[in-house]
């Protein structure tokens, strides 16, 4: 076993067996057992490189990294796993795409193993196998990964990010629920800017945060990119409709969010500046790790994302899915590697020890222990059953995946609120875009 994954080991058993988890030998049994059996075999002297997004909640890396080391161990396979920012997966795994070299596997966002359907190895047997296993897929999460009847990735897990609020703050702007549709939630914003206690939503090239809240503000209005059968119709009264609120939200917001990444909301919120955002788990489960901020977490709650017009959830939640490219040397080895991370004998414990920041795709996981641990935990186990696919009602392929990797959404509404162009300016460019992409 290399030093990588005695070291992960020695992490993640320290970290979830207080848990009661399944960690250290007991994990190791199970993943000798589980390789002896399983329809995938490893092949001999196999070595993976595998990238994926990088961590957020301490004990998830912890419980992935416990994962990796049985795995390594039980099968003989060298894993080399190394992290990235959200921003910088997609780039890299494109580098590896278009070189045939450098990764094995890539573990990223959205409808990342769309953008390199001839470059990725068929996982239909690996999704036929657990989704028969664990009582199938969330619509979504199965779209994200499916081209036709083939299955490009596998649809790992799903980060939800939902409303996180300083209870203190909403009511004392008035609001001692936490608002249910658009108006009622541009008014409590108002209200907590008049307090001096701002909401704030990146409006920079926040792959997560950005592309989130701004598509459910999108399609809560009921505007899309493009329809159905994928012609562009982001020129609509809808969006303008969007736009227009959107400012108006914007207006209330903390100063510099329009440079923001996946972690500046995190940090602002956590310094006691922010008082509401949409956020994954993770500034929750930082305040509680954190003695210092005991009081921040316990007025720290949150909700599920306000109806726009539409009528309906409107959500874009952070699809996990990962994929292992065809020019891999060891396939078999790719393949069993991505079963054996969603096994219930470890995913549950990984669940755990994400604290919630991960959602299950697969339907038998809704009941995991995670989501009643903590009453503020449970929204987020409805992540991936609310979220439309990153393509809206468009058709989920290579080109809703570009359009996301391109934040051309984002930069319709930034244009806007920012006043770098007016609202028909900014739509204008925002089509034009799109047009390139779905001719």
């Amino acid at each position: 076993m290399n030093d990588f994954t005695r070291r992960a080991l020695l992490q993640g058993g320290t970290a979830l067996a207080a848990a009661g988890v399944l960690t250290g030998p007991a994990l190791f049994d199970f993943a000798k057992a589980w390789a002896d059996t399983a329809p995938w075999k490893a092949e001999s002297g196999a070595k993976l490189t595998v990238m994926r997004w990088k961590r957020f909640v301490p004990s998830e890396d912890d419980a992935f990294n416990a994962i990796v080391a049985a795995f390594s161990k039980a099968t003989g396979t060298e894993m080399n796993v190394f992290s990235e920012s959200f921003e910088d997966v997609q780039p890299k795994a494109s580098v590896a795409a278009n070189t045939g070299s450098g990764l094995d596997l890539a573990w990223g966002l959205h409808t990342l193993p769309q953008l390199f359907p001839t470059k990725v190895l068929k996982m239909n047997d690996v999704a036929d196998y657990l989704g028969k296993k664990y009582g199938g897929w969330t619509d979504a999460a199965a779209k994200t990964c499916r081209l036709g009847d083939d299955w490009l990735g596998v649809p790992v897990a799903t980060n939800g990010g939902y409303m996180t609020y300083r209870k203190s703050a909403t009511d004392k702007a008035g609001f001692q629920e936490f608002p249910k549709d658009f108006p009622s939630f541009l008014e409590m914003c108002k209200a907590l800017k008049a307090n001096n206690t701002p909401a704030g939503f990146a409006l920079g090239h926040a792959t997560g945060d950005a592309n989130g809240w701004l598509h459910w503000i999108l399609w809560g209005h009921g505007a899309y990119t493009v329809d159905q059968n994928d012609k562009v119709i982001i020129n609509s009264p809808e969006t303008m409709k969007a736009l227009d609120y959107c400012k108006t939200l914007s207006e209330t917001f903390i100063p510099g969010v329009a440079s923001w990444n996946d972690s500046s909301n995190n940090k602002a919120y956590l310094a006691g500046e922010l008082y509401c955002t949409l956020n994954g788990i993770s500034i929750y489960v930082a305040a509680k790790t954190d003695p210092t901020k005991k009081e921040l977490a316990e007025d720290t709650f949150h909700a599920l994302h306000p109806v726009g017009p539409v009528g309906k959830p409107s959500e874009l939640q952070l699809a996990l899915p990962i994929l292992a490219f065809n020019f891999t040397k060891y396939p078999n080895a790719a393949k069993a590697f991505i079963a054996f991370m969603l096994e219930k004998e470890q995913f549950e414990g990984w669940l755990q020890g994400a604290q919630g920041y991960l959602t299950q795709t697969l339907n038998a996981y809704e009941n995991a222990p995670i989501w009643t641990a903590d009453p503020k935990n449970t929204v987020f186990s409805q992540a991936s059953k609310r979220t439309l696919p990153a393509s809206g009602i468009g058709m989920v392929g290579e080109k809703a995946a570009t359009a996301i990797a391109d934040f051309i959404v984002v930069d319709m509404f930034a244009n806007y609120c920012t006043g770098t162009k007016d609202a028909k300016g900014s739509i204008a460019e925002a089509e034009r875009q799109l047009k390139r992409i779905y001719r």
